[in-house]
């Protein structure tokens, strides 16, 4: 596996420079890194006495590495889950903060393991994670990509300003759902076909 280093690297390079597009809730973001995370952090980049979206223009690829790595990487506890399954529950909680692990946890009770769906990493989602990856280790970590990906186009059904992260401009598949399928088994990967189909109901 890479070190969390590295995958923390792949994710600055994924989420791309600095970005304010009023319709992503995350508002002015850099890297992956919002404008709350940092006013959350105290990160006051500009040394102006204010958190504001200069701080986030400011922000250096090294600094988001080191943010994803404290805060979303060990404050949340990725670091204790099987390894097969860190690069992309770390990468789903840069994107979606606590809905790459409530994802995870509805998933393992669908594998049999009975765990609370709250959002956070303690004994018994850690535990569940062990023993689900134990009995089906050639599979658990597709199964979470393909649940990441129902979560995207779930999110993009409901929310119709979302449904642009989820295609290209031409309209095919293309962000969410690709970044998902970065870790997905490429036999799992949707075709264009089927991924139009999915979606022609979005207009």
């Amino acid at each position: 596996m890479p070190s969390v280093q590295q995958i923390a690297e792949e994710i600055v390079a994924r989420e791309g420079g600095y970005a304010n597009d009023p319709d992503d809730p995350g508002g002015a973001t850099k890297y992956g890194v919002t404008l709350g995370t940092l006013r959350r952090l105290g990160l006051d980049l500009t040394g102006d006495g204010q958190v504001s979206a200069a701080d986030v223009k400011r922000l250096s690829r090294e600094k988001a590495v080191e943010i994803f790595v404290a805060q979303y990487y060990r404050r949340p506890r990725i670091g204790e889950l099987p390894e097969l399954l860190q690069p992309s529950v770390f990468d789903m909680y840069v994107n979606s903060g606590a809905n790459a692990v409530r994802i995870l946890q509805r998933l393992l009770n669908e594998m049999g393991q009975a765990v609370a769906v709250d959002g956070a990493i303690g004994p018994q989602t850690i535990a569940a994670a062990e023993a689900a990856a134990r009995a089906a280790p050639d599979h658990i970590a597709d199964a979470y990509g393909i649940a990441r990906r129902n979560f995207y186009f779930r999110l993009a059904d409901q929310r119709p300003a979302s449904r642009k992260y989820a295609r290209t401009r031409a309209g095919g598949k293309g962000g969410w759902i690709r970044r998902a399928e970065a870790f997905i088994a490429p036999r799992f990967h949707l075709s264009e076909a089927e991924f139009r189909a999915r979606v022609a109901a979005w207009g």
